[in-house]
């Protein structure tokens, strides 16, 4: 089984693999008898049964609702969950081939069997510290949610989200986008994944060495307190302007860098102006997700700070 098997739902869709045992139905007999998992696309839900149709290659496949998806405790599945994957990549087994009344194959599917094989042979197996892909479902004022592997969700809260403090996760990412996270923790009594992203996007030192002071750069206005207002330089730093009526957050500025402080982890800024935009900043990766597949321990914080922020993993 390859590794593309338990990635989240559309990394497989157009890989080789998939691409090869879904043009044949020769290939797919074979995928059926090995037990593969494949991608197709959903096309279509059926409002009496909540039947899915999914497009595979040139074949016709269906889902039945109590194969569309797996819960982890057994708990009813809502209709929502099925209905939503119209229009996706979504993983399955095939379960059985048959011949459809128009004469052609009919692929019988489920995803539930994809799920919970990659819920056995991946996520069962994950650990505190591991550093996954993850594609973002769902967007809430608390977090986002994020496909794990097989459309496995776990969730992404938002404070783990990045140092830079920001009010909602729209804030720094969208639906489908594609992201690595880290394991923040494990619940083995219920089986859930909580995730973080922070350790990703490197340390105070990483970040602001990109800066100096008397530059003049662009920030995001991320939280306006009365004493002055944070304002994001990159996902993992941000720096403090004083305070000035008729800025908001989320407004765009620019800002004069006036100092740097390492050992008080502090940025002053003026700033300079402000207005409505859709500036974003990147998100740069300071790990090598290609190569380190887990980290034991971050610290964010440089060396001599009064204050300490650092993850531990490995206890």
């Amino acid at each position: 089984m390859t590794e593309l098997a338990y990635m989240p739902e559309g990394y497989l869709l157009k890989s080789e693999q998939n691409t090869y045992y879904t043009s044949d139905i020769h290939r797919l007999e074979r995928a059926k008898n090995m037990g593969l998992t494949l991608e197709g696309t959903a096309t279509k839900c059926d409002s009496g049964s909540m039947e899915l149709t999914v497009e595979v290659g040139p074949f016709r496949g269906i889902i039945q609702r109590d194969e569309a998806v797996w819960s982890r405790d057994g708990s009813e599945i809502r209709d929502i969950a099925i209905i939503s994957r119209v229009g996706k990549p979504t993983s399955f087994k095939i379960i059985d081939i048959k011949s459809g009344e128009d004469g052609e194959p009919l692929l019988i599917l489920s995803r539930k069997e994809a799920q919970m094989e990659c819920e056995s042979e991946y996520v069962s197996k994950l650990s505190p510290g591991d550093i996954i892909p993850g594609t973002v479902t769902h967007l809430e004022p608390f977090g986002a949610f994020v496909d794990i592997g097989c459309g496995i969700i776990s969730l992404l809260t938002i404070d783990a989200i990045s140092v830079s403090r920001i009010s909602h996760p729209r804030d720094r990412f969208k639906c489908g986008d594609c992201i690595n996270c880290v394991v923040r923790s494990v619940d083995r009594d219920s089986g859930r994944i909580f995730l973080s992203c922070r350790e990703l996007l490197g340390t105070w030192e990483e970040n602001v060495s990109d800066f100096s002071p008397s530059q003049t750069v662009t920030g995001i206005v991320r939280s306006i307190e009365s004493y002055g207002i944070f304002i994001e330089l990159a996902p993992n730093l941000a720096g403090l302007a004083e305070y000035r009526d008729g800025v908001e957050v989320g407004d765009v500025c620019a800002v004069y860098i006036k100092s740097i402080i390492p050992e008080r982890m502090k940025i002053k800024l003026i700033l300079i102006n402000s207005s409505k935009g859709d500036f974003e900043h990147k998100m740069k990766y300071y790990v090598d997700t290609d190569t380190v597949r887990h980290i034991p321990y971050w610290r964010y914080s440089p060396e001599g700070s009064v204050k300490l922020i650092e993850s531990v993993f490995d206890r």
